[in-house]
C-alpha cells in the first residue's frame, strides 16, 4: 500500500509548515485553480519526479488546474501537509491513508490496482537466496539475528507481519532478534543483499519492481521470500473533505477515466501508470480501508494481551467488533448491486 525512494522536493515540511501563516489558495469564484499533491516516496528516488511529472502534466491538462508535488517519505509529514491544508490531495499508502482520514480531514475517492486489473499485495520476509535461514528460525526468537521492518506505520512493512505472524505467535519484536532496523522496503533489500540484515519485510510490489531493469533483476536473483501474507488493501488516493465539489470532481473524473478507453492515449498513460507498477484506478471509499482497520485493532489487541493491559485490551476489542459490524454492512448493501450486475436482464 506503496513505494518510492525519498528524494528532495524542492521544499521541507518545515517550510510547508511555516508558510501555512501566510499561503493562501488560489481561488476563481469558489472553485480553486491549483492544488498541491503529495506522494509517498519510498523507492526509486532519482528517478520519482520523471515518474510522476507525466501524470500531473496529464492532470494539468485535463483538469486545468496547476499541480504543485510535494513528496516526501515520511507518512508524518504527508498526514500533517494535508492536516494543515498544505496539500489538497495526494497518493497514500492504506496505513497512512487511514491516518490522513483520522487526522488530517483526508476522503478516499479511489485506489490503485495491479496492472492486470487486479487488487491486493502482499507482505513478505525475506533473506539472501544462499542463506539457511528458515521461517521457523526467525521465530525463534533467539536473540541471533539482525532484522528490517519498516515504518511503525507501514501496512506491509511492520503491521502486517505482527498481525498475521509475530503477534499470533507471542512474538514481540523489539525484544526478539539482536537488532532491529526500520527503513524503507528498498533499504531492506539492500541490507539483505549487502548482508547487513539477516531477514527483513519487503512487499510483492517492491519485488515487482525490481523485475523493471536488469540490475534490479540482478539483486532479485539474490532475494528469497519465506513468508508471505494474505492480499492487502493497495494504496488510496485522498483529498480533503473540505475541498470545494468543482475541484473534487475535476479529480475524481481524472483519476477514473485516466489509463482506460483504448487507442494511442490510453496506452500511453496505462504505461504511466505501469511504471509505479500500477493498473486503472477504481472508485473507493472509506471502508475499503476496513481491512487496515482490522489488522490495526488485531495488533493492539495482541500487543496489549501479551503486556497484560486490560483497559487497552478492551479498547482494542472494541474497535475490533466495530469494524466487523462495518465490513458486515458494507457486504450486505453491496450483495443487491452484484446481483443485479449478474443478473440476465443486466447482460
Amino acid at each position: 500500500m506503496r513505494k518510492f525512494v525519498a528524494i528532495a522536493a524542492g521544499f521541507t515540511f518545515a517550510t510547508l509548515i511555516l508558510a501555512s501563516c501566510s499561503d493562501k489558495p488560489s481561488m476563481a469564484g469558489g472553485a480553486r485553480t491549483e492544488i498541491a499533491f503529495s506522494v509517498l516516496s519510498v523507492e526509486k528516488s532519482e528517478n520519482l519526479d520523471k515518474m510522476w511529472q507525466p501524470i500531473f502534466a496529464d492532470m494539468e491538462k485535463q483538469t486545468g488546474l496547476k499541480v504543485k508535488p510535494f513528496y516526501s517519505s515520511s507518512y508524518t509529514a504527508l498526514i500533517e501537509a494535508m492536516r494543515f491544508n498544505q496539500v489538497q490531495a495526494g497518493f497514500f499508502s492504506s496505513a497512512s491513508g487511514l491516518q490522513a482520514m483520522r487526522r488530517a480531514n483526508g476522503e478516499v475517492f479511489v485506489h490503485n490496482t495491479n496492472p492486470d486489473g487486479t487488487d491486493g499485495y502482499s507482505s513478505i520476509i525475506i533473506v539472501r537466496n544462499d542463506s539457511k535461514l528458515t521461517l521457523g528460525d526467525v521465530l525463534k526468537c533467539d536473540h541471533k539475528l539482525n532484522f528490517g521492518m519498516g515504518d511503525v506505520t507501514s501496512t506491509s512493512g511492520t503491521i502486517a507481519p505482527k498481525a498475521f505472524l509475530f503477534l499470533p505467535h507471542k512474538i514481540d519484536t523489539d525484544s526478539c532478534f539482536k537488532s532491529v532496523k526500520s527503513s524503507s522496503h528498498a533499504a531492506n533489500i539492500e541490507g539483505i543483499i549487502a548482508g547487513v540484515l539477516d531477514a527483513a519485510t519487503a512487499n510483492t510490489d517492491s519485488l515487482k519492481e525490481l523485475s523493471d531493469t536488469p540490475a534490479g533483476r540482478e539483486k532479485l536473483a539474490k532475494l528469497k521470500v519465506i513468508w508471505q501474507s494474505d492480499p492487502l488493501p493497495k494504496g488510496v488516493i485522498e483529498y480533503r473533505s473540505d475541498l470545494d465539489p468543482t475541484t473534487k470532481e475535476k479529480l475524481r473524473s481524472f483519476f477514473l477515466s485516466y489509463g482506460q478507453g483504448t487507442g494511442p492515449e490510453a496506452d500511453r498513460q496505462r504505461a504511466n501508470l505501469a511504471v509505479f507498477q500500477w493498473g486503472p484506478m477504481k472508485p473507493s471509499d472509506a471502508s475499503y480501508l476496513l481491512p487496515e482497520r482490522m489488522m490495526e485493532a488485531t495488533v493492539a489487541l495482541q500487543e496489549a494481551k501479551l503486556a497484560g493491559k486490560a483497559d487497552d485490551a478492551a479498547k482494542a476489542q472494541a474497535e475490533l467488533d466495530e469494524v466487523k459490524k462495518e465490513q458486515a454492512a458494507a457486504a450486505a448493501s453491496s450483495a443487491p448491486q452484484a446481483a443485479a450486475d449478474t443478473s440476465p436482464s443486466s447482460k
